[in-house]
């Protein structure tokens, strides 16, 4: 069933968002990035010997005076970037009052809007099981956005993700852009590889964390039974009290040092957002406290 999170409510408001933040914008959605392999862009990147057939011109002869060998002048390519979101789309993502589910399909959305008005292109995928579901191919321009963004609204969360096994046989592109992968992370299946893959890509990559406030911070209390949200086969019944919550918060707290911690030693960058974070608190706080908006 469609959300219709996705609206012209929720779509005027970006609008409005991105018109106060453009002129201070910087960090991984503030455009005037390039791409990490080498072109003909005027910014320099790195030197490499001479091969005969090379072009001429790009050869720096002061080099050649101080250590008479022929060098290369690398620069940075200034192609067009790709934007790749990818949504994890496990019905764990429905769990909570506010839910999770549809505040990854609003940061999703915004982060669409901030690349595209970037003139950057960007692309969509829905992790269901093993396989990433492109939603939408290569969006670029205001006018596709609000054409295709619609589009997030028919992903039905359900089942489980696995989001490597996902992502790994994907195309992903090399050096051309920016990758966000949004979940709860709330899983053992592996994610690891998939980060370390599009690192080795040479791809900016952003982790976004949702949890619900039921996640963050349980009330519940007393003789409780809990079923898996992704395999209603496993179950769990207990008695909660003051010594299960301290349990569950350092289970928690090993959960998200587990994802925060392999995106830091990655040089990847990461955000914990809350279900019921509002705009404001998500892109004038957190999203410039992990340095992805200036």
């Amino acid at each position: 069933m469609a959300k219709h999170i996705i609206n012209e409510e929720f779509l005027q408001q970006i609008e409005t968002l991105q018109i106060l933040i453009k002129n201070n914008v910087a960090g991984m959605f503030g455009g005037n990035h390039q791409s990490k392999t080498f072109g003909s862009s005027c910014e320099f990147a790195d030197y490499r010997d001479y091969i005969p057939g090379d072009d001429i011109t790009k050869i720096d002869w002061n080099a050649y005076a101080r250590f008479e060998k022929f060098y290369l002048k690398l620069y940075l390519d200034e192609r067009q970037m790709h934007t790749r979101i990818y949504i994890d789309a496990s019905r764990s993502m429905e769990y909570g009052k506010s839910k999770k589910d549809e505040q990854a399909l609003r940061i999703a959305a915004t982060l669409a809007y901030l690349s595209v008005c970037e003139m950057d292109k960007v692309s969509v995928y829905a992790i269901r099981d093993r396989h990433a579901e492109e939603i939408i191919s290569s969006m670029l321009g205001k006018e596709s956005y609000f054409n295709e963004i619609g589009k997030l609204n028919e992903i039905a969360f359900q089942g489980d993700s696995h989001i490597s096994e996902a992502i790994l046989p994907s195309q992903v592109g090399y050096g051309d852009g920016i990758s966000v992968l949004i979940s709860d992370f709330l899983t053992d299946h592996n994610f690891e590889d998939a980060v370390n893959y599009l690192i080795g890509k040479r791809r900016d990559v952003f982790c976004v964390q949702i949890l619900s406030k039921e996640e963050l911070n349980p009330k519940a209390r007393g003789k409780l039974h809990f079923f898996d949200s992704e395999n209603s086969d496993l179950s769990y019944r207990k008695n909660i009290n003051k010594e299960i919550i301290r349990a569950y918060q350092k289970a928690l707290e090993y959960a998200t040092g587990r994802i925060r911690e392999l995106c830091y030693s990655r040089g990847a960058e990461y955000m914990l957002a809350a279900a019921d974070d509002s705009a404001t608190e998500l892109f004038y706080r957190k999203f410039v406290e992990a340095e992805v908006l200036k």
